[in-house]
């Protein structure tokens, strides 16, 4: 199990790196090295980074779905490019990331979100992902 601090660290590493892809449409995997070239990270931030940053372009679609159907009145396209991504990130965790807790992977979205998202944005997150919350046990998934 890796350490909260890596952990919060890795999530916003992945924030930073699919925020920069809204405006570039790179293709991912093309581009990572040259992210972590110009953003030096441990090997754990790295390890963990790479993990969620793979998992949010490879389900984005499926994420995306989940996300919109959850928004009052909204469409996803209006969202933020931070929070959108601090969504997609968080989702992933919640649905696909055996040793992080629901709660846990949303109390961190609500951090990450009041590090780099507009002053409503933790509370906007927050509830956003409430509304996504499973209330059955998680079963294992890939």
């Amino acid at each position: 199990m890796l350490n909260p601090t890596i952990r919060r660290r890795a999530r916003e590493r992945a924030l930073q790196f699919l925020f920069g892809l809204d405006f570039t449409f790179y293709e991912w995997r093309e581009v990572l090295e040259d992210f972590w070239a110009l953003n030096p990270s441990g090997k754990g931030v790295r390890q963990y980074a790479r993990t969620l940053i793979a998992g949010v372009k490879e389900r984005q679609d499926e994420l995306d779905a989940a996300i919109e159907e959850a928004l009052d009145n909204w469409a996803l396209s209006r969202v933020g490019r931070v929070e959108r991504n601090v969504l997609r990130i968080a989702l992933f965790e919640m649905r696909h990331v055996e040793d992080v807790p629901q709660a846990a992977a949303i109390n961190e979205a609500v951090e990450v979100a009041k590090l780099y998202g507009s002053d409503e944005a933790p509370r906007f997150v927050n509830g956003v992902l409430d509304r996504l919350k499973e209330e059955e046990p998680r079963r294992a998934r890939s």
